[in-house]
């Protein structure tokens, strides 16, 4: 369960992502509140507040790359608000999710749109040369296989736990398709500090994984 003062410095978070927007406190509360309810079911183990936090974290360091920082910041806070390891549409319904939810707190619509693009992104990791803001979330929404080992490895266990329901072997597979699928991109992250600093780490991890899995 988060911690009474991780939640205050979460709520501190999500005000300063409104406040641009000038949304009322009493709304600004009430939203987060459902935020707080969506990432806390407990069939999370990853996808939690503290992966929303940790991406929030990485976005402050690269913010001088956005265009539109806050677009960038409420992207982060949605963009797996719908998270089912059975389904194939978690993108689509969390960008569903936040366009209804942005509309009701009164967020312009051309930033309702970027958010949902950017959240669309984060389906297969790929984002074009010049849209510097989707480099910057998808950066942040994998800073941590650039983890250190220990938290690296709490990483991999709790996507395990994620698809508890999936047999050993045919995690396996599928795991180590997703892994090796980063591994055959000529880059893993986007921005040049990510680029130079993390994904020397984020690949060795990324094999010490598959390595592990492989040797059962």
């Amino acid at each position: 369960m988060p911690t009474e003062n991780f939640m205050d410095i979460l709520f501190s978070n999500w005000q300063h992502t409104l406040k641009p927007f000038g949304v009322d406190q009493i709304a600004a509360e009430k939203a987060f509140n459902s935020l707080v309810v969506a990432y806390s079911t407990p069939d999370r183990y990853y996808h939690t507040l503290k992966h929303i936090h940790h991406v929030l974290s990485t976005i402050q360091i690269l913010q001088g790359y956005t265009n539109n920082l806050a677009a960038v910041q409420l992207a982060a806070w949605f963009h797996d608000v719908v998270y089912d390891t059975k389904a194939q549409d978690n993108e689509e319904r969390s960008a569903d999710y936040a366009f209804e939810f942005l509309r009701n707190l009164g967020i312009p619509e051309n930033t309702i749109s970027i958010v949902t693009h950017l959240i669309m992104n984060t389906k297969d990791h790929q984002a074009a040369v010049n849209d510097y803001d989707s480099q910057v979330l998808l950066d942040a929404d994998l800073a941590i296989l650039a983890a250190n080992s220990v938290d690296y490895l709490e990483y991999a266990h709790a996507i395990r736990q994620e698809y508890g329901w999936v047999a050993d072997k045919d995690y396996i597979t599928g795991r180590q398709q997703v892994l090796e699928r980063f591994l055959q991109r000529s880059h893993i992250y986007f921005t040049p500090l990510m680029s130079e600093f993390a994904e020397p780490c984020a690949r060795g991890n990324i094999q010490a994984e598959i390595k592990s899995l492989l040797s059962g």
